[in-house]
């Protein structure tokens, strides 16, 4: 079984494109199951989860919930024995290609992560987005094939046993978690990209604090996982 994860807080927005791209039908014929693991919504998030039939997780602490606390609530209560951890402001290009890809390289026992390539929504793509997506995609290629790890959170998908093995997400992680988790897993066996897939993320975050802020930011957080082992980010902002 495949437990497709996905963190939310107030998404109710952008949910409903991915939620609709696994429609029950697909679910059943790929035998997978939707995990909403919510932390803490005040708009129709839970409602949407609910609607279309996903397993919800509601998040009722009175402290802010970090999007690896919600993706290893998520993984808790996976009956899967594969992971895909995907973020709710995304698409996908052909999702039951996606679902069969996952199980089908997840087999392969030398394989211990899958990422894909990650571009911006096409009818909000522009040059600036386009150079930079393109640059970060060779760049993760590279950091895998030089052993370091790296899947970007909008993708990460792992058997579930190897999630265990390593632990899963750092809870304390505020950001730099989804690079923090392939660094690991990429000790188990080998990270690949899926062929001939596309993962569509929101540009919300570039449009509101261009690439350059965010990149500085990524780099921050990257280095201080690699020599702290946690982020420099006290807080991840919520761009809705």
């Amino acid at each position: 079984m495949i437990s497709i994860i996905i963190p939310t807080l107030n998404e109710e927005k952008l949910l409903p494109q991915i939620l609709e791209q696994f429609p029950e039908t697909l679910l059943q014929h790929a035998e997978a199951e939707i995990i909403i693991s919510d932390g803490g919504s005040t708009d129709r998030t839970a409602d949407i989860a609910r609607e279309h039939g996903a397993v919800l997780i509601e998040h009722e602490g009175e402290q802010r919930q970090t999007i690896a606390e919600g993706r290893n609530r998520g993984a808790e209560t996976a009956q899967g024995s594969l992971l895909v951890f995907i973020n709710a402001d995304i698409r996908i290009s052909d999702s039951e290609e996606f679902l069969e890809q996952a199980r089908r390289l997840c087999t392969d026992a030398r394989i211990s992560g899958v990422t894909c390539v990650v571009h911006v929504f096409p009818e909000e793509e522009t040059i600036a987005d386009r150079i930079f997506h393109v640059w970060h995609n060779a760049y993760v290629r590279f950091l895998n094939a030089i052993g370091e790890g790296m899947g970007r959170g909008e993708c990460q998908i792992l058997r579930t046993e190897t999630f265990r093995q390593v632990g899963g997400y750092n809870s304390s992680m505020v950001a730099g978690e989804d690079y923090d988790l392939f660094r690991r897993v990429r000790k188990c066996g080998r990270i690949v990209m899926m062929r001939d897939i596309t993962v569509y993320e929101s540009p919300r975050r570039f449009r509101k604090y261009g690439y350059l802020h965010i990149l500085w930011g990524w780099s921050r957080n990257a280095l201080a996982v690699i020599f702290r082992n946690k982020s420099s980010s006290e807080e991840w902002e919520a761009v809705r």
